[in-house]
């Protein structure tokens, strides 16, 4: 479900104080509920996920994500650009000292993401191309029951006249097809996980 982002700026997240000139693009309760230390759990299953493609198991969203991928290849948006590097030093460099020093959160393999740091209700990690800075931050909040859920928030920072552009035409894609296969898969995973964990 689609929340206001008002969600995730009222609420304490050391996100914040790294990202405060990020707009906060998308805010999304997650189907994953649990227990007041579960987040690891949920950090865990999107660090498997990541490594293995973020499309989601939708058929609309797999074919969308395959048509980004190529045309990523063919414009050179998803290339290592030096010149985005400089406008856009990665947000590590800008985590205060108990964050840098902390855990950081999973090794996400040869995904375009990196962990930037992970505590016990919250977790981010930075992609960058030539589109788009972004940070994917995954919040553990209670669920109004007596238990817990996740949730996400997309912030980005895009990359010029381009990137604003880019942003603007992808919006109702994201919105009608990407997100909904997206957290429709995060919940089958985790209902699944919760299942296998049980059982051990």
């Amino acid at each position: 479900m689609r929340l206001p982002r008002t969600d995730h700026t009222d609420r304490p997240w050391r996100i914040h104080e790294i990202a405060g000139d990020f707009t906060v693009e998308d805010v999304w309760a997650l189907p994953t509920p649990g227990g007041p230390d579960d987040l690891a759990l949920l950090v865990g299953q999107f660090a498997e996920g990541i490594k293995g493609g973020v499309e989601g198991n939708g058929v609309v969203s797999r074919l969308l994500f395959s048509v980004r991928r190529r045309l990523g290849a063919v414009f050179g948006w998803d290339k290592p650009d030096p010149d985005t590097a400089v406008r856009r030093p990665c947000l590590r460099d800008r985590l205060p000292a108990d964050l840098r020093d902390g855990p950081r959160g999973p090794d996400l393999g040869s995904s375009q993401f990196t962990s930037l740091y992970q505590l016990k209700d919250e977790w981010a990690a930075e992609t960058a191309n030539k589109t788009v800075q972004a940070v994917m931050h995954i919040g553990w909040v209670p669920d109004g029951s007596g238990g817990y859920r996740g949730q996400m928030a997309v912030l980005v920072k895009p990359n010029g006249l381009f990137g604003s552009l880019y942003m603007a035409a992808i919006k109702p894609f994201r919105y009608l097809a990407v997100y909904p296969a997206l957290i429709r898969s995060i919940g089958r995973e985790w209902k699944a996980n919760a299942a296998r964990r049980s059982v051990n």
